[in-house]
C-alpha cells in the first residue's frame, strides 16, 4: 500500500476493525517513511452469479426475476408465498454453490 502522502510503499497496521455494517475491514496505517497515518479499507470483491439462457445469452441471476415468474406461474393456484420462498431460497442457494458461477436456466427450472 502506497502512503497517499509521500508515496512510500512500506507501512506497518496500527489498528484493525470491522466496518459499522460489517461488510469491510477498516485499518488505520502509519507509513514507514513519513509517519503520517492514514485509513485504507477492505471489502470483499462480488463475483455475480449468473444463469445461461435456452439461446446461450448469460444473464445475472435476478432473485426477484424468480420470485415474478414463479407467482406468475401460481397465480390460480392456491399455493402460499412462503412455499415459493423457499423455492426460490433453494434455487438461490444451488447458483451460490455452484462451482462454476453460471447456471443454466433448465437445471434451475428441475429444483
Amino acid at each position: 500500500m502506497k502512503c497517499p502522502f509521500c508515496g512510500h510503499a512500506k507501512d506497518k497496521v496500527v489498528d484493525s476493525r470491522e466496518s459499522g455494517a460489517g461488510d469491510a475491514i477498516r485499518r488505520r496505517r502509519e507509513c514507514l517513511s513519513c509517519g503520517r497515518r492514514f485509513t485504507s479499507y477492505e471489502r470483499i470483491e462480488e463475483i455475480p452469479y449468473f444463469v445461461i439462457k435456452k439461446d446461450g445469452r448469460r444473464e445475472g441471476f435476478d432473485r426477484n426475476k424468480l420470485m415474478t415468474g414463479l407467482q406468475r406461474a401460481c397465480e390460480k393456484r392456491p399455493v402460499p408465498a412462503r412455499a415459493l420462498n423457499a423455492i426460490v431460497e433453494t434455487v438461490e442457494q444451488m447458483v451460490q454453490d455452484s462451482p462454476d458461477r453460471e447456471v443454466e436456466t433448465r437445471v434451475i427450472g428441475r429444483e
